[in-house]
């Protein structure tokens, strides 16, 4: 558990929400108490991005749950880094598995999408993570360090400080299975180690790697407790009171 690593915990909203449902989980974001160690960021669906960043308190960051590789253009339904920007928004969540595997974005695009909202001064919760049949096939650190090694590549080593990494295992999102803490740590670990000698010892230090997967309150303590694993992202646990308890799990 480092100390350089600030605690980071996101809450993934998915396709979900109104704006009476939003101004419901405002009340409680605002009301907290949140544990002021904690770096909190929302993602709400992009049409209720700037509502969302003026409900909750600024302290709070507000995400995109994705993004396009330019500023605009002939890309029908999509948004871009500098429309998140303008919003007043600051995050953008990119390669989370459900734009890999339901919408079938590449490693590659989810690279070049990093590199472009990083260069816009947008920051990145980039998702990674293994399919239960890589799991059972015992692919996991494979798939993990592929698709990683897609966001090294458009990333220069300064650009860091604003990225965090999401390993979210797929076969634990919203299924109610989670990794246990110890397979959490071992993946995080390995993880860590891998960037460490394809990028450098400094910035493996300090980026921190969050894990997603059916993150709740009765869980979230044993997972907070081991040292490399930096925070949560949370997808339904999110739009509940109980994410207050999640943001909070590091305190004794």
């Amino acid at each position: 558990m480092s100390q350089q690593r600030k605690f980071f915990v996101g809450g993934n909203w998915k396709m979900n929400g109104s704006k009476e449902s939003i101004a419901g989980i405002a009340k409680f974001l605002n009301a907290g108490p949140l544990d002021p160690n904690t770096e909190v960021v929302v993602a709400p669906p992009a049409c209720y991005l700037e509502y969302t960043r003026q409900v909750v308190d600024s302290k709070l960051g507000v995400a995109a749950q994705n993004c396009y590789k330019v500023a605009s253009g002939a890309f029908t339904g999509d948004i871009s880094a500098n429309m998140i920007k303008d919003l007043g928004c600051e995050w953008v969540i990119l390669g989370h598995s459900e734009r890999r595997n339901v919408f079938g974005e590449s490693d590659q695009l989810i690279g070049e999408k990093t590199k472009y909202a990083l260069s816009q001064g947008v920051k990145v919760i980039a998702c990674i993570g293994e399919k239960l049949e890589e799991r059972e096939g015992g692919k996991t650190e494979e798939v993990v360090f592929r698709q990683t090694q897609a966001i090294i590549e458009n990333i220069s080593a300064d650009q860091w400080v604003n990225v965090v990494i999401a390993y979210e295992p797929v076969w634990a999102i919203g299924t109610g299975k989670t990794a246990t803490p110890e397979q959490a740590q071992e993946v995080h670990e390995k993880l860590r180690a891998w960037l460490a000698e394809k990028v450098s010892k400094e910035v493996a230090a300090a980026v921190r790697i969050i894990y997603g997967g059916s993150v709740n309150a009765a869980n979230c303590k044993d997972l907070a407790s081991k040292p490399d694993i930096d925070g949560f992202l949370v997808g339904g646990a999110s739009l509940k009171p109980d994410f207050v308890q999640i943001v909070n799990a590091r305190q004794k």
